[in-house]
């Protein structure tokens, strides 16, 4: 069957069930021209049917079996008779066997790579072959069982022994370069730094860091902003693994006297990771830090980030009015593109032109201009705000205002009835305006583009599985309900009174790794520009004014958000505490 013809089957079958509207068809169809996705992968990230619907729709459409993977009881034995990296490759796995006939799971049976493949192996192994029909949750859940990381390494290490060895003689071979091309050919290393990559991938690490010890290697994860050591390894493979990401990021393997920047994207779980690769010199070796560039489907809406209450209005309510300057502000790392893209996710409609500017693209929307910044060839903020502006833009999303003639040209669009979207480095929302001013923007043009400043921190979630009440000591508890009783209209968050907050931690679960954590989410301060705050603006008065501005309006403080939802049991006091100190 082609394509075509089970696409048609497919959404027809859809379409009978009431699973999806004509209007909801029409717009899928619209964004899998676009983004090149399947139809099925569209509909599920819409939520319009399940996995099992999907499933299900499939294998009538196909006429093929299907199986719950997650309900299976799969030997050992079963499973390694189509190796992991095959298994991963072609989304396929053996689940069972019955006298000569290997029953297997496949995502795609239209993959005809994968069946022959498979078909090879069963062959020499005597077997002959039953396809069953799965879908890519099922297929994960039984990749787990091919065995931990430790393993794999341990498997790894093994292989690299003999090539390479501790002594001083191979330190000497590693300087030359036939050393180094041996080095990074080793499959064995080439292997280590696939599970590395993959682990990270799939732990939804941002950053990875490979370091020199005194008589190790370490490798970090940055899992919901916090370094974690994911493995430790011999101090002889250091050489190695640096070159073999060298290789892939189209650095010099012989340059190690000044630091390096490249990337590199691969595919992992049939996916197009990109990585972002930065080396440094140091005493004796060089250590690599690799950024995470894994440019999810959509991005979060306001609500999963951790907007709330009074602050998720402002923010619905600043974005229906269309107008102005949205600036978001924060540390780097804290969020600030992600609420940008949330906000153009509500704006993006088929009647406005939208264009960004980013470094780098962190999402791709269908219908939006994106533009990657190339500051080697001199394509910077400023010069591609000014080219954008002949674009026809009606709304103009800026990756940071950097300097006097990126925020002056932010500030022109504002007045010429642009919508622009930007952020900007300061610590509060209060921050933003003489910081502005320090970029030479005169008091009057701020009042009259600027719409609302957000500033915010990302705080790790707890995890649900393993939250439990705590007691904290008096002095805390006497402290923190101080802070509670100075939040205007607490009653609005907390319905039950400060004489019954309660405090939250999580215990550490498998589900969060142990760690009690599991997710990130946005902690928020929320500053409308209202003609009373213009007023103090315009008359250039102080920090001080503009809190008491804030406060009168009713609002809340970065710490005061985060108190609430440590309240609630999403965070704890200790994440509150670490975050709203930077």
């Amino acid at each position: 069957m082609s394509d075509k013809d089970f696409n048609l089957k497919f959404v027809q079958v859809l379409l009978d069930k009431k699973l999806i509207t004509k209007e909801q068809l029409r717009e899928i169809i619209d964004e899998v021209k676009v983004s090149g996705k399947k139809i099925e992968t569209a509909i599920l990230e819409r939520g319009l049917a399940s996995e099992t619907d999907v499933l299900q729709i499939k294998s009538s459409v196909l006429g093929m079996e299907a199986v719950r993977l997650k309900t299976e009881k799969i030997s050992k034995e079963v499973l390694t008779l189509i190796p992991q990296e095959l298994a991963q490759n072609y989304k396929t796995v053996a689940f069972g066997k019955e006298e000569n006939v290997l029953k297997v799971a496949i995502v795609d049976p239209t993959n005809l790579k994968a069946r022959e493949a498979v078909n090879f192996i069963a062959r020499q192994k005597g077997l002959k072959t039953k396809y069953f029909l799965t879908d890519q949750s099922g297929l994960d859940f039984v990749a787990k069982s091919y065995g931990d990381v430790a393993s794999q390494v341990e498997t790894v290490l093994k292989a690299a022994k003999h090539r390479i060895d501790e002594s001083d003689h191979t330190k000497e071979i590693i300087k030359n370069s036939g050393g180094v091309q041996d080095m990074i050919k080793s499959a064995p290393v080439s292997k280590m730094v696939d599970i590395i990559l993959q682990q990270a991938v799939e732990k939804k690490a941002s950053d990875i860091h490979i370091e020199p010890m005194y008589k190790q290697t370490r490798v970090r994860f940055r899992l919901d902003g916090v370094l974690k050591t994911f493995l430790t390894l011999p101090k002889y493979i250091h050489s190695a693994l640096i070159s073999r990401v060298k290789v892939i990021s189209n650095l010099k393997i012989d340059e190690t006297r000044v630091p390096q920047d490249g990337r590199f994207r691969i595919t992992i779980d049939s996916k197009d990771i990109d990585f972002r690769v930065s080396t440094l010199p140091l005493v004796e070796n060089e250590k690599i830090v690799m950024r995470i560039l894994d440019t999810p489907d959509k991005p979060p809406t306001l609500e999963e980030l951790g907007f709330s209450g009074r602050s998720l209005d402002i923010m619905n309510d600043r974005i229906k009015s269309a107008r102005g300057i949205f600036l978001a502000t924060g540390p780097t790392g804290c969020g600030k593109t992600t609420t940008l893209y949330s906000i153009l996710s509500i704006l993006n409609k088929e009647e406005v032109n939208i264009i960004t500017l980013e470094d780098p693209i962190e999402y791709y929307l269908a219908g939006v201009s994106q533009s990657q910044i190339n500051a080697d060839v001199g394509f910077t903020f400023a010069s591609g705000l000014r080219s954008i502006l002949r674009q026809d833009p009606d709304i103009i999303m800026v990756g940071e205002i950097r300097d006097d003639e990126t925020a002056e040209l932010a500030i022109h669009a504002g007045l010429t009835g642009h919508v622009v979207l930007s952020t900007l480095h300061t610590s509060d929302t209060f921050g933003a305006i003489p910081r502005l001013t320090d970029m030479n923007i005169e008091p009057f043009l701020i009042t009259s583009t600027l719409n609302v400043v957000v500033a915010q921190r990302l705080g790790r979630r707890m995890c649900q599985a393993c939250k439990k009440e705590i007691e904290i000591n008096p002095e805390l508890l006497q402290e923190v309900t101080d802070k509670l009783k100075n939040i205007p209209n607490l009653e609005e968050y907390w319905s039950a009174g400060i004489e019954n907050i309660k405090f939250y931690k999580g215990e550490g679960c498998d589900a969060c790794g142990g760690t009690g954590y599991k997710g990130r989410l946005a902690i928020v301060e929320v500053l409308p520009v209202t003609d009373e705050l213009k007023n103090i603006i315009e008359s250039r008065g102080g920090t001080s004014e503009l809190k008491k501005e804030f406060r009168r309006q009713k609002l809340i403080t970065m710490e005061e958000d985060g108190l609430i939802k440590a309240l609630k049991g999403e965070t704890t006091l200790e994440e509150i505490s670490r975050v709203t100190r930077e």
